[in-house]
Parts: structure tokens; sequence; C-alpha cells
């Protein structure tokens, strides 16, 4: 008895394409399992290596202080009558009467008081002259480098001179202007003590009943604002009392407080930015000073650390900053170094191995290894010595999977 075909195999005579549709069948079974079973390539963040300025600084807060400030104090012991002032008035040299003191008697009759009172007019009549002195002296400083700064000014714009050179030249010339001005108060001061120390000798030697019981007039030594008051109640004070701080808030400086270490690298005329100061423009200043001395001070984590006072100059017109007084808070950058032209790559896709730099480059979708050279630094980016060039793709933030010769993906292009 004839036996019925089976189902699966094609009848004879069938067309070709039906017997091979099993191996077909099987081949795409197999490729779907291969394509499933592929490894895929490994999505990667990726950043461009470029030319541009690189600027590496150091970052730390400071606080303002008025440059030039002065301590009206009792000239001698007496009743002190209310002080009405406040900070913040302002007061105008030799005019401005601050405070009203009558002496005590026994100040004006004792024969050692008249000694010393004529002492106090010799010294400050000497101390008045060497401030004339040295305000010549700075005065003369000021004009010899602003003549450099002139000179170094048209150096400049005939490509002769350095931008290194003329920073150094615009900075002694600022130092020296800053200078001149502090002298002239100096001698401002030491002209206003003369005139206490020779009215005080006036009524030491007034004879009673002549006069010589009127109050004292405390004067003020210079133009500017009151910063505080010490004393304000009527009361008796002794001599050398202090009573008022008088100063110039637009005549300020910026103290700021950085690690020993960074204080090394920090020279006298770097570029300092001033941020979050309550103004919508950072303000510009440079360095003045950073203070031979240091000082221990315990971090917000319980850690001693070593830290130094850097000084620095605003260098803007004053009318930017004239809001901000003394004893205000900003955020300082102070530049250590730049470079207009570095390459650079962004600092997350260079990593050490072996005492090594290495980075992953993007090649043709996979990732290739290469050693690099790197030398400076801001934390975000990093000049590039040897290794990279310019217009190369490198991963950002490798992880462990990613390996020489590993397939990748780009999602994110990150531009220096």
């Amino acid at each position: 008895m004839p036996t019925a075909p089976s189902p699966a195999a094609p009848k004879p005579g069938a067309p070709a394409w039906r017997r091979r549709l099993p191996w077909i069948a099987g081949a795409a079974l197999v490729a779907l399992i291969v394509v499933g079973l592929w490894p895929r390539p490994i999505p990667v963040e990726a950043g461009n290596v470029a030319r541009g300025p690189l600027v590496v600084t150091v970052d730390e807060e400071g606080m303002t202080r008025v440059k030039n400030r002065y301590v009206v104090s009792a000239p001698v012991a007496g009743h002190l009558r209310r002080i009405e002032w406040k900070a913040g008035a302002p007061v105008e040299a030799g005019k401005t009467v601050l405070a009203v003191l009558e002496p005590a008697g026994a100040d004006f009759l004792d024969t050692r008081s008249l000694a010393q009172a004529g002492a106090r007019v010799r010294a400050a009549g000497a101390a008045r002259e060497a401030a004339a002195a040295q305000r010549d002296r700075a005065a003369a400083a000021m004009r010899l480098y602003a003549a450099e700064l002139d000179r170094a000014r048209l150096l400049r714009e005939r490509q002769v001179l350095s931008a290194q050179e003329f920073d150094l030249a615009q900075l002694r010339a600022d130092t020296a202007k800053q200078e001149a001005r502090a002298a002239d108060f100096s001698l401002q001061v030491a002209e206003f003590e003369l005139q206490q120390a020779q009215a005080l000798l006036g009524r030491s030697q007034a004879v009673p009943g002549s006069g010589g019981s009127e109050p004292l007039l405390l004067t003020s030594p210079v133009s500017g604002r009151i910063l505080r008051v010490l004393q304000e109640s009527e009361r008796n004070v002794p001599g050398g009392l202090p009573l008022l701080e008088i100063g110039d808030p637009t005549d300020a400086e910026v103290r700021i407080e950085v690690l020993s270490r960074d204080g090394v690298a920090i020279a006298p005329g770097a570029r300092v930015q001033l941020e979050q100061w309550g103004g919508s423009e950072p303000l510009a200043a440079r360095v003045r000073l950073v203070e031979p001395g240091g000082f221990t001070k315990i971090s917000a984590l319980g850690v001693e650390e070593q830290r130094v006072y850097v000084v620095a100059d605003f260098t803007g017109p004053a009318e930017r900053r004239a809001t901000l007084g003394d004893s205000y808070r900003v955020e300082a950058k102070i530049v250590i170094w730049e470079n207009a032209d570095a390459l650079r790559a962004p600092a997350g896709a260079l990593f050490q191995r072996g005492g090594r730099w290495q980075a992953y480059v993007l090649e043709a979708g996979r990732a290739r290894l290469r050693a690099v050279k790197i030398g400076r630094s801001n934390g975000v980016e990093t000049e590039i010595l040897e290794g990279l060039a310019a217009g190369d793709r490198v991963i950002v933030y490798p992880g462990d999977k990613i390996v020489d010769g590993a397939r990748v993906a780009p999602l994110v292009v990150t531009v220096p």
C-alpha cells in the first residue's frame, strides 16, 4: 500500500526556492543569534582637543579693607561729651569736629605733663618733616614710573616690547601712584598730630583763670568717612582711649587668605579677578604683596592648614565699586599662569597608569590608548605638551570597560 508523502518534504517537481526554504530559515535563525550576541559599542562621552586660552588660578575668599585708616584717640584724660556721629558720615580734614573733650585740670598744671607736651610737639614736628620728605620721594617716583609707562606703551604699540615687560611697567606705575597717595595721607596725619600736640602744649602753659579750661575740639585729620564709632556715650576717658576710626572707603585693597603652598606660586603683579562681591561684573585687581609670615588655621573639617595673606590693589575706576565698603567679602581668582594659545584637552580625559599619563582617542569608532605629556591644569582643562594634536577626540571619564581597541559610540561632545 503506497504511503502518503511527508508534509515537511517538498513535493517532487516543486520549485527550487521551496526546496531551499528550510536552509534559509536556519541561516536566518543563526544570523539573529549572532547579531543578538554580538558586542555592542560602549556609549562614551567625548571631548575635543583644541587650541585656545588656558588660565590657571588660585580661588579663595578675600575681604576688602581700607588701606589708610586713622584712629582718633583722646590726647589727654578728661570728660568726653557724647559723640553724635554715626558710621558712614562724611568728614573733612581740619574742619569736621569729631568730639569735644573737657580736659582734667591735673593734666595742665603738672610740671611733668608740661615736659611731656613739649616733647610731643618736637616729636610731631620731626614726624611731619619725615612724612613730607616721604611724600616728595613718592611723588618723584610716581612721575618717573609714569614716564616709563608712557615709553613702554609706545614700544608696545610698535611691537618692540613684550607683554610681560609692559605689564611690569604698568605695575610699577600703579604701585608708585598708590604709594604717593599713602604718603599724602601720612603727611595729613602728621600735620594733625602736630597741631594737636601744639594745642596741648599751649593749654598746659595756660594760667588758671585765663581761659585754659575751654573744651578741646578734636577735628578730623583726613577727609573721608567714619568707619566706626568706638566710644559714643558721654563719660570720663583716660588719655589715649580710641574714640573713632576714619578712612576713605574708595581707597581700599583686598586681603586674600590662601594656602601657603599656593602663596609660593603667586608673584607680585599677578592679575586678580574678584567675583561675588554684589555687582553684576567682576572687578579687576593686581597682587601687591604676599606677606612673608604665615599662620595656622583650623578648617571646617578640623584640619590644620598653614595659610598666608595676599594683598591686592584695585585697578579699575572707583565708580564701579562705589558701594563696596570696608570688610566686605569677595571671591578672588588669582592668576598664577596663563597661555593665550595652549593645546588643551578636558582634564577628565587624562588618567595615570604605571606612572604615566594616558588618554583614549576615538579613531574609526574604536578607542585607542595613547601616552601623553601634560603641562598646567586648572581642574577643567589641561595643557597637552605631547601625544595629542588639535582636532583629536578623546574619551572623557573612561570606565573600566574601555580598553585599547574597544568599540565605542560617542554620545556627547565636550568642547574645551
